[in-house]
């Protein structure tokens, strides 16, 4: 019977097309401790092949490839030549996967129940100013009615022209705006992991102020991030399709 295998992580090297297929590098780690007796489980390197009409499907880039968390099924294979399979066991896959993202569940779960606790203190306030107007003097409710109608053109003129005076607003030091997609990260960054931690805080700053607490640093030519690998996750978490920038001196 064919020994069939399932993994899961993320891409540890670039996306690899060739003729009707793609190819990628994962590796997972042992568990934490062994039974009794005998040694602890070593680090597994694989290469995964992946038919390219399944990969298409995924919704996966070259470049999402790298941060996005995926599960791999798959059975071993040894008759793929070994240029193209710089892992230690070879999988040809037969259902890739991305796995949610659980910052973004979180996220999702944090502003159902703030939207939520709106919706209550705003059917609190509405029956707090209907019983209000029952005890007032009709005349002044008369009065008080009529009055929004006066001012409504000027309130309606008012509001739909203070779109075009909002600038964006960006952190101190920002020398530039670039689109998110054109930012190229380094092999060297994706190869390392910022602290979730501090990513988090990161995250909820800009859910409070609406941009980043600093500017990320890039070539003016090449676009290749300098600094500030932590802030590229967190744009790419909160989806910003726009992120300031510093240029390297």
């Amino acid at each position: 019977m064919p020994h069939k295998m399932t993994i899961t992580g993320s891409a540890t090297g670039p996306l690899r097309e060739y003729d009707r297929y793609v190819a990628f590098d994962m590796h997972e780690k042992g568990s934490p401790s062994a039974p009794k007796g005998l040694k602890k489980s070593t680090f597994i390197s694989y290469t995964v092949f992946v038919a390219k009409k399944a990969f298409n499907k995924t919704g996966l880039t070259k470049k999402s490839i790298m941060h996005e968390k995926i599960l791999v099924q798959g059975e071993p294979t040894l008759d793929i030549p070994v240029d193209e399979c710089p892992g230690e066991i070879g999988i040809i896959c037969f259902q890739i996967t991305v796995l949610p993202n659980k910052n973004d569940k979180e996220a999702n779960e944090s502003n159902d129940k703030k939207e939520a606790k709106q919706e209550v203190s705003k059917a609190r306030q509405e029956v707090a100013a209907t019983k209000q107007e029952e005890k007032q003097d009709p005349v002044a409710k008369e009065a008080k009615t009529v009055q929004p109608e006066l001012n409504e053109t000027p309130v309606q003129e008012k509001k739909a022209a203070q779109p075009k005076q909002q600038q964006p607003i960006q952190p101190k030091g920002t020398k530039d705006v670039v689109s998110f997609d054109d930012i190229i990260v380094p092999e060297a960054f994706l190869k390392t992991r910022p602290n979730p931690v501090k990513t988090e805080e990161v995250i909820e700053f800009v859910k409070r102020t609406g941009h980043l607490d600093k500017p990320l640093t890039i070539e003016k030519e090449t676009k290749v991030l300098k600094d500030g690998y932590r802030r590229y996750i967190v744009a790419k978490t909160v989806k910003m399709e726009n992120v300031p920038v510093v240029y390297e001196p």
